[in-house]
């Protein structure tokens, strides 16, 4: 760490962070800077798929958050898993990969007037880093398939094209089907279909509504994180790249211009064992998540004002939105005892059980070992006067009390369902000024009658598919919550004592017109600086920028947000 100047500082080595190193250094005029707070992700439970249960809740991956008691939980706190390694959440969540659908991103483009976020405009940006395990075609990608923002890059004087167009490969971001298939969720497709919800095999096209087997970021039966996919070998092997891990910026560096203005110069960096200052020549890109981005934010003297005083910062930019705008998917988790079917619990419940298990992952790669914590999805509406999907269903043959605790030991099904779309609104918000503190996150689930509304349906929906005849052979039996609740009011009040998040959170510095005065990001993602310009040289990059939800797993739209912004830097950087 002998010289500490660069052109590019990344802050957090997740999801975001790792694409943006690997495009800002495919430029060799650039020295590049990623900063991770976690390790370098060489825990051997990161690449097995099922290792996310040893992830979550685990010091060495997992920033361990909670949430604040939250009224619409009935008072109840929840784990709020963040990733704390290379790759970020990529290296610890569920590798789903969704989109969402097409009237997000169109409505993106509205809510901030700039049609570049259209589904039109955003799809090229999934497609150019997607390896597609069926091929590439109008809307998807694939290694070794030229994407068409790059066909006639060497002729372009775009530095974003022509850094891409010099790569030895494309297609770093592999999605393959899941390696393994359960009797129980192919009749629960089939039951969700006698429901009235067609069969789907992508869920990917603009309209993910339907039912079928999730596609995963997988390679071969392993996570396929971002590290693996842009910085090993590539960025690696680059003179002008530089990744720092186990160190933990503290605060943003500004200065104020000649002309009142603000300028982030860089950024102050604990190592373990010394404070050490960084400068940028050109940007820094807070690429934290959604909960540390407004939380740096924050202690650098950017967001409320009055939160900032109440911690004895100065307010360097008065910015009301920092940290609000919180929104999640609550997932609420219904479980069927069945009868004369294998499930996991079963399965893993005896020593010859979990040989087995072991014994298949380490010959195929397949079996149990290479699930994603959900196999089965669907999206479909909550009630029939819905004008599209707007709730999701992850479906496992297992079942247990909470996330973390031990499988049940009877045979059953579990059909989790979320609101899509949310309406409730919460916030991250600082305890300190101290970094090592904890933000507090406060989502507010359950805090509008909408989203009170669509809790109660959605669990219609589920008795609804539980009583089709494709599952009546397995004489489901609903052990949670029960079916002595009926109303709506019930049904919202047990949404709020069984649900738990997806670990979805976004929009804490939510991309916005300068109208806005909430907004914290422009189009091209500068930060505000509350004088109707922009701090120089300051980005934000990840979920926190989205302005609503998409309709589904987040992992994939920050990777699309990431490719965008890497094309809006180089471009300013001419």
């Amino acid at each position: 760490m002998s010289d500490n100047s660069f052109d590019y500082i990344i802050i957090g080595g997740g999801t975001a962070g790792c694409l943006l190193a690997n495009r800002l250094s495919a430029d060799p005029r650039f020295r590049v800077l990623l900063i991770e707070a976690g390790p370098k992700d060489d825990y051997h439970w990161i690449h097995i798929p099922v290792g996310y249960l040893y992830c979550i809740g685990n010091p060495r991956t997992d920033w361990l958050y909670n949430t604040e008691p939250d009224a619409g939980l009935n008072g109840r706190s929840l784990r709020y898993p963040r990733g704390k390694t290379l790759g970020g959440c990529s290296s610890i969540n569920g590798m789903i990969y969704t989109r969402g659908q097409a009237r997000d991103y169109d409505q993106w483009a509205q809510l901030t007037g700039d049609n570049t976020w259209s589904w039109h405009n955003a799809l090229p940006y999934f497609k150019i880093h997607e390896d597609y395990h069926k091929g590439a075609d109008a809307l998807h990608g694939a290694k070794g398939t030229t994407p068409e923002l790059l066909r006639g890059a060497h002729q372009s004087l775009d530095p974003y094209l022509r850094a891409l167009d010099r790569r030895k490969s494309g297609g770093e971001w592999r999605v393959e089907k899941q390696r393994l298939h359960w009797p129980v969720l192919d009749d629960f497709a089939q039951a969700a279909q006698q429901a009235g919800i067609p069969a789907s095999n992508d869920f990917n096209r603009g309209d993910n509504e339907g039912v079928g087997y999730f596609e995963v970021t997988q390679k071969d039966g392993w996570r396929w994180n971002t590290p693996k996919a842009f910085l090993r070998p590539t960025c690696y092997g680059r003179p002008n790249f530089e990744l720092w891990a186990n160190a933990q910026v503290t605060q943003l560096d500004l200065q104020t211009l000649p002309d009142g203005s603000q300028q982030c110069t860089g950024a102050t960096v604990w190592t373990g064992k010394d404070m050490v200052k960084v400068h940028a020549a050109r940007e820094v890109i807070l690429s934290a998540g959604a909960v540390g981005s407004p939380q740096l934010l924050q202690l650098s003297g950017i967001g409320p004002r009055a939160l900032l005083q109440q911690h004895g910062i100065e307010t360097t930019v008065d910015l009301p939105g920092v940290g609000s705008n919180l929104q999640d998917h609550l997932q609420i988790r219904a479980v069927f005892k069945i009868k004369d079917a294998l499930t996991l619990n079963e399965i893993s419940s005896t020593a010859w059980g979990k040989l087995k298990i072991g014994l298949e992952y380490a010959f195929k790669r397949t079996g149990p070992m290479s699930m994603a914590p959900s196999q089965l999805g669907a999206f479909t509406r909550s009630d029939p006067s819905q004008p599209y999907a707007n709730i999701e269903y992850h479906v496992q043959p297992l079942s247990l009390d909470a996330f973390g605790e031990p499988l049940h030991s009877f045979p059953a099904i579990t059909a989790s369902v979320c609101n899509l779309n949310p309406t409730s609104r919460g916030t991250v918000n600082i305890r300190s000024a101290r970094f090592e503190d904890a933000p507090a996150i406060a989502p507010n689930y359950l805090s509008t009658p909408e989203d009170r509304k669509v809790a109660a349906d959605s669990l219609r929906v589920t008795r609804k598919i539980a009583a089709q005849p494709a599952l009546q052979k397995y004489q489901p039996e609903e052990w949670k919550p029960g079916v002595q609740f009926q109303t709506d009011e019930e049904l919202a009040k047990l949404a709020g004592d069984i649900a738990t998040t997806i670990f979805h959170p976004v929009g804490t510095t939510k991309m916005a017109p300068a109208s806005d005065p909430m907004g914290v990001v422009n189009t091209r993602l500068q930060v505000y600086d509350g004088r109707g310009g922009v701090v120089r040289g300051l980005r934000v990059v990840d979920a926190g920028v989205m302005p609503t939800i998409t309709s589904g797993n987040t992992n994939a739209p920050v990777l699309m947000i990431a490719e965008k912004a890497a094309h809006w830097i180089l471009q300013d950087a001419g």
